[in-house]
């Protein structure tokens, strides 16, 4: 390409090295395009809700379908506890982290294909990551979609700083989803009212949270926290998602209230 066809900062990326942190800090200058800002990104836990069955997930499917016309919503779904089961007898035969992240993966599918059964009554789609660039025409046309939570990483997953578990898990792939869509908010459905200082199912002192920011919570050094820690490293440098919200899905009502734009839960931001 001629020179004239350049941009100042398209000139410098093509003469420049991609190394150079000032040539890096230049493709920050303008201002980031939400693609997607009146959707709400929505992760159902794997072990905190899915596991549980139809007592846990059938009011969760109601309270969407109630919502279906008031609101967008990218659903995401975890592994839980048959992903744990995987990664235990994955480690125990010495296969690296890549693989353990493929074991996640299906996990992670065949919960969002469960839930894509229970709303298939209402054309809700289950959609793969090759089919992403549809999703914003499902979205308009259904009101909702469903994915698999964990990112496609699979074998190209970095190794976590301590042991073998993937570090990048369903936690990670919803937050991803919402930053590059520029949703309107990043919704995480557990089953414990949000962040406490310690886990309350084991630690009947622990505290409940409702607001603080990643640099608070760091100080406070918790060894249990509510979210992937990866989840936390990610909306530091995060351009549109700079908050995250936590809610208990087993109380009815809870998931509509966030969605409307309450404070319920605990409310994590960047800043």
């Amino acid at each position: 390409m001629q020179n004239e066809l350049l941009t100042e900062l398209g000139k410098s990326l093509v003469t420049g090295n991609l190394t150079d942190p000032t040539l890096l800090a230049l493709t920050a200058s303008t201002e980031g395009v939400r693609i997607l800002p009146h959707a709400n990104v929505i992760k159902i836990g794997g072990q905190s809700l899915i596991d549980r069955g139809r007592e846990a997930v059938f009011p969760i499917i109601e309270e969407i379908e109630e919502n279906l016309g008031r609101h967008k919503m990218i659903i995401g779904t975890g592994a839980g506890t048959r992903a744990r089961h995987a990664y235990s007898v994955g480690i125990d035969l010495g296969v690296p982290t890549g693989v353990l992240s493929v074991l996640g993966t299906f996990v992670s599918m065949q919960n969002a294909r469960m839930l894509h059964y229970l709303l298939a009554k209402h054309g809700i789609p289950f959609i793969e990551p090759v089919q992403f660039p549809q999703l914003p025409l499902y979205l308009e046309e259904r009101g909702a979609v469903i994915f698999f939570g964990m990112p496609p990483y699979t074998f190209w997953q970095r190794n976590p700083d301590v042991g073998r578990i993937p570090p990048h898990r369903t936690d990670t792939g919803v937050f991803l989803v919402s930053e590059v869509f520029g949703a309107r908010s990043m919704i995480y459905v557990k089953d414990e009212n949000g962040l406490y200082t310690a886990d309350p199912k084991k630690d009947k002192r622990a505290k409940f949270i409702p607001k603080i920011t990643v640099g608070e919570l760091r100080e406070m050094d918790l060894q249990d926290v509510v979210v992937e820690r990866a989840v936390l490293d990610l909306m530091e440098t995060a351009e549109r998602r700079r908050s995250i919200q936590v809610i208990n899905g087993l109380v009815r009502g809870n998931l509509t209230r966030a969605l409307d734009g309450e404070h319920v839960g605990t409310v994590i931001t960047a800043d």
